[in-house]
């Protein structure tokens, strides 16, 4: 007979102790450590396995011919070329964002049989949605059941070509008494859909929910298990939504997809600079275009800075998109390499289109739209503008600059300010456009007079 007993389990790392504990030894997180109860079965026989080592030599396999594709361009770009057999693929978002829409899209792109595992709608609910994105394919078979070796068994015994449960959180395992979404039961599920993915070769997506803090709901383990974390994000307020990649053992983590959610469903976008860019640079100081990087793409972006002075002791520092330490560290270099005053002023900077910018290929933008704000200065001659900038106030080159180059030209902008050190490596089918620049007050000369 199975005995039980009552164990602490870290929700971030999954570290058991027989005892509450306020912080977790194994990853270092504070109050993390729920009660459950745990089940150990007396081992009854020795295991044996009638697998043999196979040489890698002798095992061939084939990327592009294997992996199933989409047919959506942005989720597959994602993805790394589309789902890998075998693969367990793992989609987090905020409620209401649009997880199920997406994996009910996909399913309706998809000429296979797929087999749709819902915990939370009924089938008249999901018939609904589907009615609405005018999906209506009979190779997709819905199942309303949370219990996961049910579904397991019924994997192994049909034959699907993709599998989604939506979501991981409802799903149970009868071997255990603990209420579906607690750590056991979501680790113990995520376990057992893997082992049933990895032997039938059936890739299987699993939606999942988001915690108030911006994490994926259950133990950390569950991200460890995954072979792809997906990140469905967005602005409920706005009507585009990002897809990123945190893990992905098959792709890059770098791609992003980019959807605008319509009454009919989501619309991939094509050109992201287009949608950035759709209400044009402000006629007013203080807005600059650049040129950012996002995986394997070109995206053309607006910076926006407002200077204002400070009425109330220390000056705010605020920013969206960007990061907080990198802006401090560029108006340090403003204040000693261009003898720009900022002490005494608030500064707020913002990054168009509700996208967040990582890279220190933009630094050089951000500094002319603080300073093109800051003396009232509107850029002359809507400039594209592109640099790392160092402590010294110089310009340093920046990655993939044909690329960037490329797409700002596509879009009709022709005077492109970019770092010298670049110049040797631009195509000279594009040198017409550029105008290279060695430091911040050379390039504030130029657009700031």
């Amino acid at each position: 007979m199975a005995k039980e007993k009552k164990v602490h389990i870290c929700s971030v790392c999954g570290y058991e102790s027989l005892k509450w504990m306020g912080k977790c030894p194994e990853c270092g997180e504070w109050n993390s450590f729920t009660e459950e109860t745990v089940h150990k079965n007396p081992k009854t026989s020795k295991t044996t396995t009638s697998l043999k080592p196979v040489k890698i030599s002798e095992i061939t396999y084939s990327e592009k011919d294997e992996r199933l594709i989409t047919g959506i361009s942005e989720f597959d770009r994602v993805l790394g070329g589309g789902f890998v057999p075998g693969s367990v693929t793992l989609l987090g978002g905020d409620p209401g964002i649009g997880k199920s829409t997406l994996v009910l899209q996909t399913a309706g792109e998809l000429n296979c049989r797929i087999l749709y595992v819902s915990g939370e709608e009924s089938l008249q609910q999901i018939k609904l949605r589907a009615s609405r994105l005018d999906i209506n394919k009979p190779t997709i078979e819905l199942l309303p059941e949370t219990n996961v070796v049910a579904v397991s068994e019924l994997i192994e015994k049909s034959d699907y070509n993709l599998v989604v449960i939506d979501s991981i959180q409802t799903m149970f395992h009868p071997d255990y008494d603990n209420t579906p979404g607690s750590i056991t039961q979501i680790r113990e599920s995520a376990y057992q859909l893997q082992n049933i993915a990895k032997k039938t070769g059936v890739p299987v997506v699993l939606v999942g929910h988001i915690t108030k803090e911006g994490s994926i709901a259950g133990p950390k383990i569950l991200e460890h298990t995954v072979d792809t974390v997906l990140q469905f994000e967005g602005d409920k307020n706005s009507s585009y939504r990002i897809l990123r990649s945190l893990k992905n053992r098959f792709g890059s983590t770098n791609e992003i997809g980019i959807f605008e959610m319509l009454e009919a469903g989501l619309k991939e976008v094509k050109n992201p600079s287009e949608i950035f860019l759709s209400n044009g640079p402000a006629e007013a100081s203080g807005s600059v275009i650049t040129s950012t990087l996002e995986g394997s793409r070109a995206i053309l972006i607006e910076v926006q800075a407002l200077v204002t002075p400070a009425q109330y002791g220390n000056p705010q520092r605020v920013a969206t998109g960007f990061d907080y330490k990198r802006l401090s560290i560029l108006l340090a270099v403003l204040e000693r390499r261009y003898k720009l005053k900022l002490s005494a002023f608030n500064v707020f900077l913002n990054i168009t289109g509700g996208i967040r910018i990582e890279e220190t290929a933009i630094d050089l933008a951000v500094c002319m739209a603080i300073a093109s704000n800051m003396k009232e200065i509107t850029p002359k001659n809507k400039p594209v503008i592109l640099g790392e900038v160092g402590l010294g106030g110089e310009i340093r080159g920046v990655a993939n600059i044909n690329k960037r180059i490329s797409e700002a030209v596509k879009l009709g902008y022709t005077n492109l300010y970019v770092p010298f050190s670049n110049l040797s490596v631009i195509d000279k089918n594009l040198t017409e456009y550029c105008y290279p620049v060695k430091s911040l007050k050379e390039i504030a000369d130029l657009l700031l007079r």
